[in-house]
């Protein structure tokens, strides 16, 4: 039965194995290129305080091969779901070649024990081991990439660590439970990407940011969250304040929510973290003296105590967040499976 199901199922292995392998020398290849001249620059920019700007020369100068190795994990499941999973019991079923193996003397539990058990197996490794590759690989570009696309972000954050195992693993077997049920491969294939992708939306979007309980606190204004600070000297003088997606003092936090309150505690920012605030023009910090000094208008906005509200999860929850999202699809992944088993020894003949 091994050696059946292996005879199915080597071509499509072996096309995967290539990918791995051309992903696998690219980065071997490039990394520690990538991590020295990393280390190079952070040398140089902390003797002389640019390293904000270090940061963004860095990542601007290889954002496309971060995005690319970060899409082919990501993509890596779903492939793994739509063409492994989905066919694997369908065709038998269309073709009707599993009623053969079941009158010689296989259980339907064995062979698709074997089925999902070899399949599986390959595609967790499979995606395991990207997942972790693309990890190493992208670590100076993850420490030095804007907040938006920090390890946290929800983007990344599924194109990182051992999560992608758990995703390989779910999607694999989602696609034999929808086969199953289905017995059609192109509905079944179509079905599959369509619950994978709903469940990844889902999980970011509804369930991720409660995995454990986020972290809320009171900042000043500065430089790290602040994204726009103009001063309007109209109807008596106005300060506009845009606010970033970023917390001080917390790189690569992933913020949920992020408010301008006034002294009073009370939120003024709609929704979009924009806010203006009504401040002498015509004297103090904020008056034109030839020029505005903004830092000095900043400071002053800070001590008639305005400041950023906001919540957060912070990037030292990054590795505990894989382990539990990765236990949750893990779950799943054993629920589909009795599933399976079920379906087999009672609905299906």
């Amino acid at each position: 039965m091994i050696w059946l199901t292996w005879r199915q199922f080597r071509g499509s292995a072996a096309m995967l194995a290539a990918v791995l392998v051309i992903l696998a020398v690219a980065l071997a290849l490039t990394g520690p290129d990538l991590a020295s001249g990393y280390s190079a620059g952070i040398a140089q920019c902390v003797q002389d305080n640019s390293c904000g700007q270090f940061y963004d020369r860095f990542f601007g100068e290889h954002d496309l091969p971060f995005m690319a190795v970060s899409l082919v994990v990501l993509l890596l499941p779903a492939v793994v779901g739509i063409f492994w999973g989905a066919p694997l019991i369908t065709r038998e079923l269309e073709a009707g070649t599993h009623l053969l193996v079941w009158n010689q003397s296989i259980s339907r539990n064995r062979w698709l024990a074997v089925k999902l058990g070899l399949t599986g197996l390959v595609a967790m490794a499979a995606a395991g081991v990207c997942g972790l590759a693309v990890t190493w690989w992208s670590a100076p570009l993850d420490k030095s990439a804007p907040d938006s696309l920090a390890l946290m972000a929800p983007l990344v954050f599924g194109a990182r660590g051992i999560a992608p195992l758990g995703y390989a693993a779910f999607a694999f077997v989602l696609g034999v439970t929808v086969g199953m049920l289905v017995r059609r491969t192109l509905p079944a294939m179509a079905l599959t990407l369509a619950v994978f992708v709903a469940i990844q939306l889902a999980m970011p979007l509804l369930v991720r940011s409660h995995l454990m309980p986020p972290v809320t606190s009171t900042f000043e204004l500065g430089p790290a969250n602040v994204g726009i600070f103009s001063i309007n000297r109209d109807e008596g003088g106005r300060v506009r304040i845009l606010l970033e997606s970023a917390v001080p003092g917390h790189a690569g936090a992933w913020v949920l929510s992020g408010n301008l309150i006034d002294p009073s505690g009370h939120t003024i920012s709609n929704s979009d973290g924009e806010a203006e605030i009504q401040i002498s023009t015509t004297s103090g910090p904020c008056a034109p003296s030839g020029s505005v000094i903004m830092d000095a208008c900043m400071a002053e906005v800070n001590r008639l105590g305005y400041r950023q509200q906001a919540t957060y999860q912070p990037l030292e929850r990054f590795w505990p967040f894989q382990w539990i999202e990765t236990g949750i699809y893990a779950l799943l992944t054993l629920g589909l499976t009795w599933l399976s088993f079920w379906w087999i020894r009672r609905r299906l003949s």
